[in-house]
């Protein structure tokens, strides 16, 4: 059961990681989730999740794209279809349509590529598909969202009624206003609408030379509105057919909702099924936005990131145009713990937070931006003390609240446990606070937790060389300039470079060496020495990589050297054994022609048949001649090679169908992606890259350059997508 506190998310800014994801979100339940993210508590549906997202990153290489999956929230519709003798207006019913209608594209789509998205298949087979609530929904609305005429004969009577009263009206009005035009009674404007009626503006002066019901006048009272008398009489017979219709439709309307009502837990299903795809969404665009990828998840305790970036820093420094380092960190059985040490600002804090944080998101059921050999472990619990731990509100310095946490730390700690602590021990007197860290990461190694620290402390240094399972690390500084190489080095501890920075800023050597005094020989000493190694290794890593490229150009050439050599010594042999069979045929043919000459001169087959059998028998006597002893030897000999010819060619099949099933495991948990002609491949187990010239059902002919081959499609992997 994993369960990380609250904490440990705020102290690594997972709530920033889940803002960012929920911008890629498009719907407003999906929004909400990507905001309420923590990591899942059961590994198995963890799984579940990131083969989804990573199934729906593997979509954006494909032809079909996933449907849409945006939809308008229906809540207060549900909320109404649970309360008895309510109903839904047309407008909602046509965002359950909408709703239904994505759902079962959906379901459709993913059932038909149930082979290229597996896990998203089988999450779709846990919706009902259903065409029921569509049906009967749009054979009562149509498409604008109004009550066809044909949902009942009543409803289709009455609109024929308004219809043609609205065209009486209308009739009416026209003469009425036609005649009065004519007779100067009207102003330049005509006619108003005042009160959703239609009225004629009539000067003031001829007032009650127009029959009909006075329905306001202007601000100046020069003009007073008119309604026409008959114009009034068809207005009353058309509010009640408009009442009359208003009945009709919230009769038929209450009747679909009472087929709707049974159907409410599954269009909430259908909502909880979008927002679901709409956040596994969002976590493949987030994951695109910084390459993230779905390392390997080891069932050992082993985690290794390779070249590992912290994803807030490298969006962040990305959209600023900066630099963006990278990490490589390995912890597992050997190698449990790493204690990082250096100067300030080298970047041992971002190191500490961009293990914690990615195995947060990983957690999380989100890609993390690492290089794709990397490998990842699940942890039940991950422990943090990161930052000022200054508690204001419960009056604690930082060293009083690092002691309780680090009691949190005793109580929750073990074998399942990966704890990060930044400047380990910091807080209170140095050799004191030094001592008490000590202790406590030796209680942390006994219990066989994971970790990194932090620190500054010469102890803890010297702790991490002498048990085995504690690694000590430092970041790389350049030895000339002091300044920080932004680089994880495991393996030595690293100095603080106090006194050396402190010369660097100008700080007056005299004050250095009243310092230095001041200090313990020892420690000066030790704190030199590393800074020393770390000088030294600095100049050898620089030969090393020097001598490292020259001997790799020699080598080369070596290779280049040997390979022509061996191919002249072939072509060598081949061009003298074929020079000695050309003589030997050379020889012959000239023995025939001086044959055949003598026989055409003197015509004698019998001496040109002895002549030929004395050819023969000479070059009968240059084969070797074998007795039946040796033949014997030969063929028990040419038996035992190929039996063990047999043997190893047995042992080679069985480990190549050993591969093949590895292969044919990791390609079902693996998205398969639809090759092209075009498209740049390699075979799974191989290296070299070709160009598909052509497909034929499950076999393709792909062009190495060279030569051409062909090859099942199965055994084939996406490098590049062809270029349009």
């Amino acid at each position: 059961m994993i369960n990380i506190s609250p904490k440990t998310l705020q102290d690594l800014e997972f709530k920033t990681v889940c803002l960012q994801v929920s911008e890629y979100c498009i719907t407003e339940k999906g929004n909400q989730k990507a905001l309420e993210m923590v990591p899942f508590e059961e590994v198995y549906i963890l799984r579940d999740e990131l083969f989804k997202v990573n199934e729906y990153k593997s979509s954006f290489l494909q032809d079909g794209k996933i449907p849409n999956h945006g939809y308008d929230i229906i809540d207060k519709e549900i909320k109404l279809l649970g309360i008895e003798n309510t109903f839904l207006e047309a407008l909602s019913l046509k965002k359950i349509v909408s709703l239904n209608s994505n759902v079962n594209d959906l379901l459709v789509f993913f059932k038909k590529k149930k082979e290229l998205y597996p896990t998203l298949a089988n999450h779709a087979l846990e919706i009902t598909f259903t065409q029921d609530i569509i049906l009967n929904i749009e054979a009562i609305i149509d498409r604008f969202g109004v009550v066809k005429n044909s949902a009942s004969q009543n409803l289709n009577q009455i609109r024929k009624a308004i219809l043609n009263v609205q065209s009486q009206l209308n009739g009416s009005f026209g003469r009425d206003l036609s005649r009065y035009s004519g007779q100067g009674y009207l102003d330049d404007i005509r006619e108003t609408v005042v009160d959703n009626r239609r009225v004629l503006a009539v000067k003031a002066m001829y007032r009650r030379k127009v029959k009909g019901a006075v329905m306001g006048s202007s601000k100046t009272g020069s003009i007073v509105y008119i309604e026409p008398e008959a114009t009034r009489t068809y207005n009353n017979e058309l509010s009640n057919l408009l009442y009359e219709e208003r009945e009709e439709v919230v009769r038929i309307l209450k009747a679909l909702t009472d087929i709707i009502r049974p159907y409410s837990e599954i269009l909430d299903s259908f909502q909880e099924y979008l927002s679901a795809i709409d956040l596994i969404s969002a976590k493949t665009k987030y994951a695109e936005s910084m390459n993230g990828i779905l390392p390997k998840i080891s069932k050992e305790r082993d985690l290794f990131l390779k070249d590992a970036y912290h994803p807030l820093l490298y969006l962040n420094n990305r959209s600023k145009g900066e630099q963006i380092f990278s990490q490589t960190i390995h912890l597992e059985e050997g190698s449990r713990i790493i204690v990082i040490s250096g100067p300030n600002a080298g970047g041992k804090s971002i190191t500490l937070k961009t293990v914690g944080l990615l195995q947060i998101m990983i957690q999380s059921g989100l890609l993390i931006p690492v290089h794709e050999y990397s490998r990842v472990c699940l942890f039940d619990t991950i422990l943090t003390d990161i930052g000022d731990n200054q508690s204001i509100e419960n009056h604690l310095s930082t060293y009083s609240y690092r002691l309780k946490n680090m009691n949190y730390f005793l109580r929750k700690c073990n074998q399942n446990t990966l704890f990060l602590i930044d400047e380990f021990g910091t807080g209170s007197d140095p050799e004191l606070g030094g001592a008490l860290a000590e202790a406590f990461l030796e209680v942390f190694y006994e219990r066989e937790a994971f970790g990194i620290i932090t620190t500054h402390y010469a102890n803890l240094k010297m702790l991490a060389n002498e048990l085995p399972a504690i690694t000590n690390a430092n970041m790389l500084f350049d030895a000339q300039s002091l300044r920080p190489l932004f680089k994880l080095h495991l393996g030595e501890a690293g100095s603080s470079f106090t006194f050396e920075v402190a010369q660097q800023n100008g700080i007056p050597f005299s004050l250095i060496n009243k310092a230095k005094k001041k200090v313990e020989r020892g420690k000066i000493r030790f704190d030199k020495s590393i800074a020393n190694l770390q000088k030294e290794r600095s100049k050898l890593e620089k030969t090393r990589n020097k001598l490292s490229h020259e001997a790799n150009k020699a080598g080369d050439e070596k290779d280049k050297l040997e390979k022509t050599n061996e191919r002249v010594q072939k072509k060598l042999e081949s061009y003298q054994e074929l020079y000695d069979s050309n003589q030997r045929l050379i020889y012959l043919g000239n023995k025939v022609k001086t044959l055949s000459e003598t026989y055409y001169r003197n015509k004698k087959k019998r001496s040109l048949v002895d002549e030929f059998m004395k050819i023969i028998e000479i070059e009968n006597s240059k084969i070797k001649k074998e007795s039946a002893k040796q033949r014997k030897v030969k063929e028990i000999k040419e038996k035992k090679i190929k039996e063990e010819v047999t043997k190893k060619v047995e042992v080679i099949r069985k480990e190549k169908e050993k591969k093949k099933t590895e292969i044919e495991a990791q390609e079902k948990t693996k998205p398969k992606v639809l090759l092209k002609i075009n498209d740049r491949v390699r075979m799974s187990d191989g290296k070299a890259v070709g160009t598909i010239d052509k497909l034929e059902k499950d076999k393709a002919i792909v062009n190495y350059g060279l030569f051409t081959t062909n090859v099942k499609v199965d055994l084939l992997e996406l490098v590049e997508r062809a270029k349009k």
